[in-house]
């Protein structure tokens, strides 16, 4: 047997180079992890032909590269180079059918010149990689000792085909695997809707498992707000903590989903001509689903990745619609649910009411008659005189009462629709004792003087109640109760208090006047890992949203936690 001189061409027979592309073939559709068939095409590809250097470039929807895959070049060397190739200069010559064979690079009238730290390549041959004759990706070689041939670059065709075969394979199965996953989510958050999870908490779960399951950094929920504002209300992931009160204006893509109510999927914030929410340009890709009940949009699910993520599929979109749907379910049910504690709160105030009238009021009156008819036959005596006297201070006493009551139930029974701020703070109070287990104590005072029932001192233009509501106006009495709505939900869930109180002041009124939300209780304190962080970043976005602060820590106690919430009237 002869043995071939130093420096010629082995040249493998026919029958040989057969199996080992056969073996190659077998070894990628073998495995149903891409990762795993994208690497072993490239190192394949490298063994068949003997090229020194092998990478695959898998595009996205504008030609670029997605993700790049490579074998030949040392970790210290592609650390240097910093990023993987565009697709420009030669490698965009690769035909779409076919192949780009060369004897050197350098020769050819696209090439652009080596980045800066990249390794020099002589030989060059390039092939597509097509899945349903859409281009997947380039697979490029280098450098193998010879040069190739054009056998070289059948064999590579070939190879490719068969790494198509893989790539679908293991896409259909990672897609099976996420239906799997989505399935696994939608059943327990329809599950945490039926066991009468709150609006919030649904919400914040929602985010949080869509974001794990599409493999997202980050994930918005964007809920309707002040007027026509739309605004993120609830984040998880990445950047959340500035994503919490972005706003989202009428010609955004948000809102041009929600007038839709059709989905959307954008290859890159980064790249977009117009972002006109500037929270989101440190992202990606994005996937953006109405969340819709009944025809009408409840708000918008926005996934989204960092740059260089991959693009989402039409597939994640129409699985994140479904959870979306769910979403919009859970508003529907907080909405209903809240609906009905309302209801049970005036149907409990107009039982009061009557109980007041019916009872207390007539009571009272009877009394009066019982005290005036003892009053007149004190009347004259000198002996009974200081009796008359403490009589007469009865009967203002109870005249007192009655003008009070009457009161009361006229404020009981004041039509839904005109009811001011005071009215809006007791029934959040009022609607907290069932969470709480007892009814936390509301303190409202405009300059120092407390708002109580009845309150209308002659003395002055107009009573405390009166003040609020003409020096808070809509906006900001919307976030006031919205502070303390979250305060008392806080301390029904982690304080374990036994008492909690209310206090809202007001001093002053225009650009010199402040209004401030104080909600305390004697339980065991802060934890910060048990209170809901989006609730909390809500607060703060309101407050610095009319330039004020928000702070939530120990009680002046000790014991217990306080948290303060004040902005300037405006």
């Amino acid at each position: 047997m002869s043995t071939p001189t130093q420096g010629a061409r082995i040249v493998m027979p026919d029958r040989e180079a057969r199996a080992r592309l056969l073996d190659a073939a077998i070894g990628l559709t073998s495995s149903l992890d891409l990762d795993t068939v994208l690497k072993g095409f490239v190192d394949g590809a490298s063994t068949l032909t003997g090229a020194r250097y092998a990478a695959l470039a898998v595009l996205d929807n504008r030609g670029d590269t997605a993700t790049f895959v490579q074998h030949g070049v040392d970790e210290e060397t592609e650390r240097r180079l910093g990023h993987a190739p565009h697709g420009h200069g030669i490698f965009a010559e690769i035909p779409t059918h076919g192949h780009l064979l060369l004897d050197s690079i350098t020769d050819h009238p696209a090439f652009g010149g080596w980045p800066a730290a990249h390794p020099h390549m002589d030989g060059f041959l390039g092939v597509p990689v097509r899945i349903r004759e859409q281009v997947f990706g380039r697979l490029y070689l280098a450098d193998k000792p010879g040069g190739f041939t054009e056998d070289d670059a059948r064999a590579m065709e070939q190879l490719a085909s068969a790494a198509a075969v893989a790539v679908v394979n293991a896409q259909r199965y990672a897609d099976a695997r996420d239906r799997e996953r989505w399935v696994a989510v939608s059943q327990e958050i329809t599950s945490r809707l039926l066991s009468g999870t709150e609006e919030e908490e649904a919400l914040e779960l929602i985010a949080a498992k869509v974001r794990e399951v599409a493999r997202a950094d980050a994930a918005l929920i964007v809920l309707p707000s002040v007027g026509d504002t739309w605004m993120c209300e609830i984040a998880d992931g990445e950047g959340a903590h500035d994503a919490i009160g972005a706003v989202f204006p009428p010609e955004g893509r948000a809102r041009t989903v929600l007038a839709n109510g059709v989905g959307m999927i954008v290859d890159s914030m980064s790249r977009a001509r117009s972002l006109r929410v500037p929270q989101l340009a440190r992202y990606g890709p994005a996937l953006y689903a109405p969340m819709m009940s009944q025809g009408v949009g409840r708000g918008v699910l926005i996934l989204l990745r960092l740059q260089g993520g991959t693009e989402f599929t039409p597939a994640e979109l129409e699985v994140a619609e479904v959870v979306a749907t769910q979403a919009a379910v859970a508003l529907e049910l907080a909405a209903a649910r809240h609906a009905e504690d309302v209801s049970s709160l005036l149907e409990e105030r107009q039982r009061i009411s009557r109980d007041l009238h019916d009872l207390a009021v007539q009571q009272l009156f009877a009394t009066g008659m019982q005290l005036e008819t003892v009053r007149v036959a004190a009347v004259g005596n000198p002996d009974t005189a200081w009796i008359a006297e403490s009589l007469e201070d009865a009967l203002t006493s109870v005249d007192e009462s009655v003008r009070q009551i009457r009161s009361i139930v006229h404020s009981l029974r004041e039509p839904d629709e005109a009811v001011g701020l005071v009215e809006r703070l007791r029934r959040e109070t009022s609607l907290a004792r069932t969470g709480l287990g007892f009814a936390p104590s509301l303190l409202i005072a405009v300059d120092g003087r407390l708002v109580r029932d009845g309150d209308d001192d002659l003395d002055l233009a107009a009573s405390p109640a009166e003040l609020l509501d003409a020096r808070v106006d809509d906006d900001i009495a919307d976030d006031v109760v919205a502070v303390v709505r979250e305060g008392l939900a806080n301390a029904a869930r982690h304080a374990r208090a036994s008492s909690v109180q209310v206090r809202v002041t007001v001093r002053g009124s225009g650009v010199h006047g402040r209004v401030a939300v104080e909600v305390e209780d004697d339980g065991v304190g802060v934890d910060r890992a048990s209170t809901r962080r989006s609730g909390l970043d809500n607060l703060a976005v309101r407050a610095r949203r009319h330039g004020g602060t928000f702070s939530l820590g120990r009680s002046d106690s000790g014991d217990g936690t306080l948290l303060s919430w004040q902005v300037p009237l405006t």
